[in-house]
C-alpha cells in the first residue's frame, strides 16, 4: 500500500494471533498489532523492555501489506471472536490520522463479523466511532482509554506527548453517547507519584462524569530490564528524590506495587460501588458481552468467511 507520511515499514507474516487466555483480559479471542513502537513518550511503558526487542521504542512503524494480511487472517479463522489492539503500541498514534491503518482494520474485522477491544490513550478513536456502532450491532465491542491522573500537570510529565486527561474524558463522553461501552484503564498508579485517594478518587468521578461505564486498575507498576533504566533515568530529571525509593524497596522485582495499595483498593472499590461503575474484570466482560454469543453464532453459521 502506498504510505503517505514514508514512516518505516517492517515485514510481517502475522497480525492477528489467537490469545492463550481468552477470558483473562477482557475477552478478548484474538490480539492485533498493525504498528511497532509508540510516539507517546510515556516514561513508564512496559513496551520498553529488552524482551520486547525493539531497541527504537520511539520511532513508529507499520507493518508492511498490513491490510492484506488482516483481510487474509480473517477470511480463514475457523470462528469469529472480539480482537484486541493497543497492546503493545497505540493504535492511535499520530501516523493514523493520514494512514488510517487502525480505520481499515475496524472496517475488516466488522466485514467478517468480529468484535473487538480497543485500548488507547488517543481522542483520535472517536473518529472512529461510526464503524464500532455498525460492529455493536453483530458482535461485542469496547474501548478502554488509560488515564493515570486527573491532573493536566502531572499527566504531562508521565506521557509528555499524549493528549491531556480532560481530552481523554471527553472522548468517553462522545463513546458513551455513541452507545460504544467504554471506560478507564487506571494504570498505572506509580508508587509516590499518584498513588493517592485524591488522584483515585478525582479520576473515578471524572469518568462517571464521562458516561464511562467501568474504571480498571492497577494499584502498582511493573518494571523489567530495559524499561526499567529508562523509568529510572525519566525520574532522575522529573522527580529526582524518588529513584533511591524505588531502588530499596524493590530492587529488581517485576511486579511494584504500591506501598498503599491496600488501602486505595477499599477507597476505590467503595468509590466505584457509589457511583455504580463496573471494576472486577469478570463482571465487566459479562456486561459488555451480553447478549451477543446466540447472535454472532447465527451470523457466522449464515455467512462463509471465504466469500468477500
Amino acid at each position: 500500500m502506498n504510505n503517505p507520511e514514508n514512516i518505516p515499514t517492517i515485514p510481517a507474516k502475522t497480525i492477528v494471533s489467537r490469545v492463550q487466555k481468552p477470558s483473562h483480559w477482557f475477552g478478548a479471542e484474538y490480539n492485533m498489532n498493525i504498528y511497532r513502537g509508540c510516539s507517546h513518550g510515556c516514561i513508564y511503558c512496559d513496551s520498553r523492555s529488552d524482551c520486547y526487542n525493539n531497541k527504537d521504542f520511539d520511532t513508529v512503524k507499520s507493518k508492511e501489506n498490513a491490510l492484506q494480511i488482516i483481510r487474509n487472517e480473517l477470511r480463514r479463522k475457523v470462528s469469529t471472536g472480539v480482537i484486541a489492539t493497543g497492546a503493545m503500541s497505540d493504535p492511535y498514534n499520530p501516523f493514523e490520522h493520514r494512514l488510517k491503518l487502525t480505520r481499515n482494520a475496524l472496517e475488516l474485522i466488522n466485514a467478517y463479523v468480529f468484535g473487538v477491544a480497543i485500548a488507547t490513550k488517543s481522542t483520535l478513536v472517536t473518529r472512529d466511532v461510526d464503524i464500532l456502532q455498525d460492529i455493536i450491532t453483530h458482535s461485542p465491542a469496547i474501548v478502554k482509554i488509560t488515564i493515570t491522573t486527573a491532573n493536566e500537570e502531572l499527566c504531562k510529565k508521565l506521557e509528555p506527548n499524549v493528549s491531556p486527561a480532560s481530552e481523554r474524558f471527553q472522548a468517553l463522553s462522545v463513546l458513551a453517547y455513541n452507545n460504544i461501552f467504554c471506560g478507564v484503564l487506571m494504570m498505572p498508579i506509580f508508587p509516590f507519584i499518584n498513588d493517592n485517594e485524591e488522584n483515585i478518587l478525582q479520576i473515578l468521578r471524572c469518568a462517571k462524569q464521562s458516561g464511562a461505564q467501568f474504571v480498571y486498575p492497577a494499584f502498582g507498576m511493573t518494571l523489567r530490564e530495559g524499561n526499567r533504566e529508562y523509568y529510572y533515568g525519566q525520574l532522575d530529571k522529573l522527580f529526582p528524590e524518588l529513584k533511591e525509593n524505588y531502588i530499596k524497596r524493590y530492587g529488581n522485582l517485576y511486579e511494584n506495587p504500591s506501598p498503599y495499595a491496600k488501602k486505595l483498593w477499599g477507597i476505590f472499590t467503595t468509590e466505584c460501588e457509589r457511583l455504580g461503575l463496573l471494576y472486577n474484570m469478570k463482571a465487566i466482560i459479562g456486561r459488555y458481552k451480553a447478549g451477543y454469543a446466540k447472535q454472532q453464532l447465527t451470523l457466522f453459521s449464515g455467512k462463509s468467511l471465504g466469500e468477500d
